[in-house]
């Protein structure tokens, strides 16, 4: 029998730790971060980690694991999380992961494995260059390939298109677990709303003096390219307001919103809460009730 598990997904600012919180006390689960950028040390604010008084709550995994020097990948993700979701389980908790990169959830719940060599951006740019293909063409190619996909569409065709184009470093696994999948949204303005009123509250927290300290020591490092950093490296640099600063932040964070709810609708099937309707995590609870009672999960809830 498959693992149970439950991913909670979509757009930056929009409720994800705090449902994951909700759900871990109500049915005895643990965290972990489906974060590419929370894994680093030191880097708290920028990344939205969950707090201390949040990670009290309930045991996370998956924060504070590499020092920005480090580099991290999906085929870490996927090793480190796989190990995560067996010590959960063994203790008798609920895995529950929380996060918004995309290719790294798509890599462990499809038991899409992607090799050590074979960097994030490197996935990211073909599959770029495959997504402006139609689907005549993806389809042609894959003929060309002499692989035969039952019920072709285009993200199986891409999906073995990737396979192929990276040889040996990728290697496609049967997915391991029972998956509850749900993601969260809210209207684009109130969504752009919270955005922006994040970006101010990290800056009060003490966002700039965590930028400084990385512009400082670490400038040219993995975590720089991340969102939430390198927006203030032209005003450390005295080329920018720091007004204008902020506004590069708020406006490169609402892009990457975009690119998330773009990635999760047209990749991983989802069913989305809206988070402005005032049941929606009623009807979450109910979801996640049924899901754990199948196949004896009944002491879960």
């Amino acid at each position: 029998m498959k693992t149970k598990i439950i991913v909670i997904v979509g757009p930056t600012a929009v409720g994800k730790t705090a449902l994951s919180l909700d759900l871990a006390e109500r049915f005895s689960g643990e965290i972990i971060s489906g974060d590419s950028q929370q894994v680093y040390r030191n880097l708290d604010i920028g990344t939205a980690k969950a707090t201390k008084e949040e990670q009290a709550r309930a045991p996370h995994h998956l924060l504070d694991v590499r020092d920005v020097t480090e580099g991290y990948s999906a085929y870490d993700f996927v090793a480190e999380a796989r190990r995560a979701i067996k010590e959960i389980v063994g203790r008798g908790k609920l895995p529950i992961i929380a996060g918004g990169t995309g290719l790294y959830l798509q890599s462990l719940l499809e038991g899409y494995h992607l090799g050590g060599k074979v960097s994030h951006e490197a996935i990211l740019a073909y599959r770029k260059e495959l997504e402006c293909l139609s689907d005549e063409v993806l389809f042609e190619k894959i003929a060309e390939l002499g692989v035969e996909i039952p019920q072709i569409n285009r993200r199986r065709a891409m999906r073995q298109l990737e396979i192929a184009h990276f040889g040996q470093e990728l290697k496609n696994q049967e997915p391991a677990y029972e998956v509850l999948l749900i993601g969260l949204n809210d209207e684009r303005a109130r969504l752009y709303e919270r955005i922006n009123q994040r970006v101010d509250d990290m800056m009060e927290q003490g966002l700039l003096e965590e930028a400084k300290w990385l512009y400082d020591t670490y400038p040219d490092v993995q975590a720089v390219k991340g969102i939430g950093y390198k927006e203030f490296f032209p005003y450390f640099k005295g080329e920018i307001t720091l007004e204008e600063s902020i506004e590069c932040l708020k406006q490169n964070t609402r892009r990457f919103a975009k690119r998330q709810l773009t990635w999760f609708r047209n990749r991983m099937q989802i069913p989305f809460y809206q988070i402005s309707e005032p049941d929606y995590k009623d009807r979450i609870h109910h979801q996640v009730e049924r899901f754990l009672k199948e196949k004896g999960l009944e002491h879960l809830d």
